[in-house]
């Protein structure tokens, strides 16, 4: 049985995301599956900084699925005990899952400008999906829906991925482009990093945000993220 832990924050002092109907539309996908039985959907909310550790101990998931904003290579925003923003580091991301890299096979940030953190993590975890920019909630939610459509059906990572940014694309949303995944064979074949398709500047797309509010952060000014996908790169600002 593969657990599914999800954890999501939306700080006080950050505009509103949809996460309920996020988490609300994974569980009726794995829900409907007739391999149902085959997963286990753990759900934690208003999630600070201090309850990472307790909740991967404690839960020993198999996946990690976070949805919030992101700020760039300043880090992912959790709540402080206040319910206000406090922002976790790349770097103490990626130590953290090396304790649990024995366990955790997927890691999916379904946050503005993750793949910072994405790309950190892989350091431990075979697959981990970012998002090299911006991306509105409703990109986000079919995203989700697509994921986990694909492995309710008991496909790989790989394919997933792939159905999470066909699912986006299907809708006439061009932040199909948005999602980026680190993935390699455990333990004996190569790492990869595989985007579902061109740069925007290739494609000739815009990829403004079609869907809602995105779920991005700017906490103090300036944030600055950068997107690393097979040997494309491209830098994403956030600013107040």
């Amino acid at each position: 049985m593969k657990k599914i832990l999800i954890l999501s924050a939306n700080p006080k002092n950050t505009s509103h995301l949809r996460l309920d109907e996020e988490v609300r539309e994974i569980k009726n996908t794995l829900q409907l599956s007739p391999n149902r039985d085959e997963f286990q959907i753990i759900t934690e909310s208003a999630v600070r900084v201090d309850d990472l550790t307790r909740f991967l101990s404690h839960h020993q998931p198999t996946i990690v699925h976070f949805s919030g904003h992101g700020s760039g290579t300043d880090g992912l925003a959790l709540e402080d005990n206040s319910g206000h923003v406090q922002l976790v580091s790349t770097q103490a991301l990626a130590k953290l899952f090396d304790l649990f890299q024995e366990q955790v096979e997927c890691v999916l940030l379904n946050a503005c400008y993750s793949e910072p953190q994405a790309t950190a993590i892989h350091q431990y975890i075979d697959c981990v999906v970012g998002m090299n920019q911006a991306i509105g909630d409703t990109a986000a939610i079919k995203f989700s829906v697509g994921f986990y459509t694909a492995l309710a059906a008991l496909r790989n990572y790989e394919d997933c991925f792939q159905m999470g940014c066909t699912s986006i694309d299907l809708q006439g949303i061009p932040e199909y482009l948005t999602p980026a995944i680190k993935i390699r064979r455990r333990r004996y074949q190569t790492v990869q990093a595989t985007n579902p398709a061109k740069s925007d500047k290739d494609n000739g797309m815009n990829n403004d945000n079609k869907g809602g509010q995105n779920r991005s952060v700017s906490i103090g000014g300036n944030a600055t993220g950068s997107a690393i996908i097979t040997g494309d790169s491209s830098t994403a600002n956030v600013s107040n």
